[in-house]
């Protein structure tokens, strides 16, 4: 971390295309460091404090698709500005009031060095609790999206399941994908910059073609 995060000073929110910022935290399944997960997706998420119950709801819907973000090598990473024993009070209590385990860590973030660095405090909602923050972290550890939630309003983490699932098709074939795509739906290709471009599209029997900007063609995805 920089100096002037240890001062408590505002940082800059991690855009789009940057770096993810360095951290190195005590967690629930002990020291964390942005680079154990250098090599695979980091879904890094905060959640405004233990013992809540929109958090908890939240919590449990991470661990019951864990080893669906497991399946995409996507690792799940939860922050708060709570203890380790506060974290680990909780977890042992959904635990045991509700059947379910936790199986990713959550950091301990008391000083705020992860809140402040990844722009998880909004001072016009709290100076001490995080809103809910989203950061899908690439394995070059860059940042590909950023998601905000108000305190009074849950996740829908199948959504962050899907985006993961979108980043990795547009990584693996070049293209993009539209609104409200699932994996299966067929994937949107760029407008073509050459005339043996379009050319060669047109002759591609399986993309559909609107018009010469807008083509789609079948999901070639992977099996899961």
């Amino acid at each position: 971390m920089t100096d002037n995060l240890s001062a408590g000073a505002p940082a800059a929110l991690p855009r789009i295309g940057d770096h993810a910022p360095a951290f190195d935290a005590d967690s629930t399944h002990g020291r964390v460091r942005l680079t154990d997960y250098a090599g695979r997706w980091l879904i890094l998420f905060s959640h405004p404090a233990d013992f809540t119950p929109v958090c908890t709801t939240e919590f449990i819907a991470f661990a019951e698709l864990a080893a669906d973000f497991a399946a995409r090598d996507a690792a799940l990473l939860g922050n708060s500005i709570d203890s380790v024993h506060s974290h680990l009070a909780w977890t042992r209590s959904i635990a045991d009031k509700l059947g379910v385990r936790i199986p990713f860590p959550i950091i301990a973030d008391l000083d705020m060095q992860v809140a402040r660095a990844y722009g998880m405090l909004h001072p016009n909602t709290s100076q001490t609790a995080a809103v809910r923050a989203v950061f899908v972290i690439d394995p070059e550890q860059i940042v590909r999206a950023v998601l905000y939630y108000p305190m009074n309003a849950g996740r829908m983490i199948p959504e962050v399941l899907r985006l993961v699932d979108a980043l990795q098709t547009s990584d693996r074939d070049g293209v993009s994908c539209p609104a409200n795509w699932r994996p299966g739906d067929d994937v949107v290709l760029g407008a073509p910059t050459t005339q043996d471009e379009l050319d060669a599209r047109l002759a591609d029997h399986d993309v559909k073609l609107t018009d010469w900007y807008l083509a789609t063609r079948p999901d070639r995805g992977v099996d899961r």
